[in-house]
């Protein structure tokens, strides 16, 4: 029998978000099906209703007619803006260079506000084996120069991220597929190397957005999205101008956006405060008063998977030694970065990457406390006591030098020696991060834990940010992607986070909630978990109210 996702209503919007309530609390799929009355469903359709977290998929329309007010400009500032900024999806890194991409091109799926991956240019996506997965394509959407969008296009902008020139960040989690292929006008396959149930997720990652088959110009942003590029200068800014022939009826909204990197935070705010932009994102929560006094401008707080980390690389000594590692973990007063550097505006991490509150999250994990003592101890065994080493962060990290002072202070406490080299945010990302002995980093929500796992913790993945090395989480990597049975599934998960929590080499204190402010006038704008700018994509979802 057939496993199908279509872009039809199978259940209600209220039905949708009962069902995500009872997963959130522990019900199996099946029983969330039969709580809906759609038992007669479940064997067919089970895990392809099912996306990036656990949530049952509803259709989601694609009119926006009639909703919002159409026409205007505005100026949006993002957290950074260099020479590598880049409209190629295979390369983006930075929050930057995804919305840009949103505005630019459109996946086969896309997440909403709950993480759910809705159909996008896919109409249908079936499988009866969780490894050959059959994609029919939309009638009718063309690219910004007249293309018809074709299988052939998709197969290309898939494939690509395999051949190690193109230098995609997403190489390691598309190892696993095996084989991309038209199959018909409108129809393409695609093979996995083994099952993995959360395929429709993993195509809403905005590395996949969809270019035309041969692209080799990528500054010029040809794709089927809501927007066309009119001006692409990395580093100084972006010029998008609304897309007339948009395939989803009356959107967007906007005629323009311009959107320009500012990297230092105070800068932000003050540019939205004097009106010079419309939108900021990466707010401190130190700034979120002054915002709030403002009597034209609101604030969007936005609980996410979003963190801060501590980097130990292992390769290398000190982070060689398993002893200094875990040390660095009791030196992290989690509770006082929280309340200190995020304002409350974040919960309390446990050194893995799965956030509190998200599917699979392991809650039986032992917390890691704040012991300078139990440090010390773990110090002298290792033979570091009393060695001088640098940690190096920037102001373009969230909360990066406050907790990178508040780690120095508890750190003589324990007879260590920090120095904080504090870098400038131009040039953070390509020449220091993850290439110092200790060092701080930031990662943006992702949507699923084997998309988490794959391209950070994975032995081989490119962003490997510790060099940490463990086969035997790498083959529970593989064993959680094709494992069908949601409580085997579940506890694989669990043990994988045990395993990156007491041996990886990352300290994850909080998870931080994105906050982004915005001007009044404009309307629609609201969260999203996956990231700041509505998950990177508020540009056809806003609209100016002047």
């Amino acid at each position: 029998m057939t496993k199908e996702i279509k872009d039809s209503a199978l259940i209600t919007g209220e039905e949708s978000l009962r069902a995500f309530e009872c997963l959130q609390h522990g019900m199996s799929r099946r029983d969330t099906l039969r709580l809906l009355g759609i038992a007669g469903i479940a064997a067919a359709s089970a895990s392809s209703l099912f996306g990036a977290a656990g949530k049952l998929l509803a259709a989601e329309t694609t009119s926006g007619a009639g909703v919002g007010k159409p026409g205007g400009r505005i100026r949006v500032a993002a957290v950074s803006g260099s020479t590598a900024d880049t409209l190629d999806p295979a390369k983006g890194s930075l929050s930057t260079d995804y919305v840009r991409q949103y505005m630019c091109y459109n996946g086969l799926t896309r997440f909403d506000d709950k993480l759910v991956p809705q159909m996008e240019l896919a109409e249908r996506i079936e499988t009866s084996d969780s490894t050959l997965w059959t994609i029919t394509l939309r009638k009718g959407v063309t690219f910004h120069n007249g293309k018809s969008l074709e299988p052939a296009d998709v197969v290309f902008s898939l494939s690509r991220h395999k051949d190690p020139a193109t230098g995609s960040k997403l190489m390691a989690l598309m190892s696993q597929f095996e084989e991309v292929k038209a199959t018909g006008p409108l129809e393409l396959q695609i093979r996995l190397i083994a099952p993995n149930v959360e395929l429709p997720s993993i195509l809403a990652v905005s590395h996949l957005l969809i270019v035309p088959a041969g692209t080799t110009d990528f500054a010029l942003g040809i794709g089927t999205g809501p927007f066309k590029v009119q001006e692409f200068k990395p580093g100084i800014r972006s010029l998008m101008v609304r897309n007339s022939q948009y395939w989803k009826p009356g959107l967007p909204y906007l005629d323009e956006i311009e959107c320009i990197g500012i990297s230092d935070e105070s800068s932000r705010v003050n540019a939205l405060l004097a009106g010079d932009v419309h939108v900021i994102t990466g707010v401190n929560p130190r700034s979120t008063n002054r915002i709030k006094a403002s009597a034209k401008h609101q604030v969007i707080d936005s609980p996410s998977g979003n963190y801060t980390d501590l980097i130990m690389r292992q390769d290398q000594m000190p982070g060689k030694s398993p002893e200094f590692t875990q040390a660095m973990k009791h030196l992290l007063d989690r509770e006082q970065i929280k309340s200190a550097v995020f304002r409350g505006y974040a919960v309390v991490g446990n050194d893995q990457p799965i956030a509190p509150g998200a599917r699979y999250f392991n809650a039986d994990l032992p917390q890691t406390i704040y012991d300078p003592q139990k440090a010390a101890f773990l110090l002298k065994k290792a033979g570091l006591s009393g060695i001088q080493i640098p940690i190096a962060t920037s102001a373009i990290i969230p909360g990066g030098v406050d907790i990178a002072t508040l780690l120095q202070q508890s750190a003589q406490q324990a007879g260590l020696k920090l120095t904080i080299n504090r870098l400038p945010g131009d040039g953070y990302w390509a020449n220091h991060w993850m290439k110092h002995p200790l060092s701080f980093g930031s990662v943006n929500p992702r949507p699923n834990a084997d998309v988490l796992f794959t391209q950070f913790f994975q032995s081989n993945a490119p962003w490997n940010e510790s060099g940490w090395n463990n086969p035997q989480f790498d083959q529970m990597l593989s064993l959680a992607r094709a494992e069908s049975d949601e409580a085997k599934r579940r506890q694989l998960y669990a043990d994988m986070q045990v395993l990156v929590s007491q041996q990886g080499g990352v300290g994850i204190p909080v998870f931080i909630s994105n906050i982004d402010a915005t001007d009044n006038r404009i309307k629609g704008y609201g969260s999203n978990p996956l990231g700041g700018f509505m998950g990177y994509m508020f540009a056809e979802q806003v609209w100016l109210d002047a």
